[in-house]
């Protein structure tokens, strides 16, 4: 059985904005060990599209940009939107249903599923199927954005802490 884990880069006041933070070289190699060890992940429109920009080879990029370019383009995605009329290589479109495809992802799959973006992780912590929500806070205050948590949230078990090369800390929750 699979576990769908939710987790962000955030700022200190729990703001994501994956335009306003740079990731350090000891969290980059994380987020490319990470996403190779991946069964699948889960986007809602918006983060799809900002991460649609691993889709294609840039010339200016580094040997860790391209080996995590790599790592994403295998992964099998399912995104979910009702306005997107189709999803790029290696990612199936989801319109409606999301509740019994995921229930559906979680038990055929084996592995660890991400589910990434707020307003998804909203919808199917509503639903009661996230499984672990990881917090990587980031040192510095946006004061706007959007939440991590947009909305309440069932009571949370701090399960562990980490610290992500110099200057970010990971927090890792399960539902209580």
């Amino acid at each position: 059985m699979a576990k769908l884990v939710f987790g962000m880069n955030q700022s200190l006041d729990g703001y994501v904005d994956h335009l306003e933070m740079r990731t350090g070289p000891a969290l980059f190699r994380h987020w490319i060990e990470h996403v190779r060890a991946l069964t699948g992940s889960v986007y809602g429109r918006r983060m799809y599209e900002i991460m649609r920009y691993w889709d294609e080879d840039r010339p200016e990029w580094n040997a860790e940009q391209q080996e995590f370019a790599t790592a994403w383009r295998r992964l099998p995605k399912w995104v979910v939107s009702r306005s997107l009329k189709s999803v790029g290589p290696n990612a199936t479109l989801v319109e409606n249903d999301l509740e019994p495809l995921i229930r559906d992802l979680k038990a055929r799959l084996v592995g660890e599923i991400t589910v990434s973006g707020p307003d998804l992780a909203r919808s199917l912590t509503d639903l009661g199927l996230i499984d672990e929500y990881r917090l990587y806070f980031h040192p510095f205050v946006l004061g706007r954005g959007k939440p991590f948590f947009d909305g309440p949230r069932p009571p949370l078990r701090l399960i562990s802490t980490d610290r992500m090369g110099e200057d970010v800390i990971k927090l890792t929750y399960v539902p209580a």
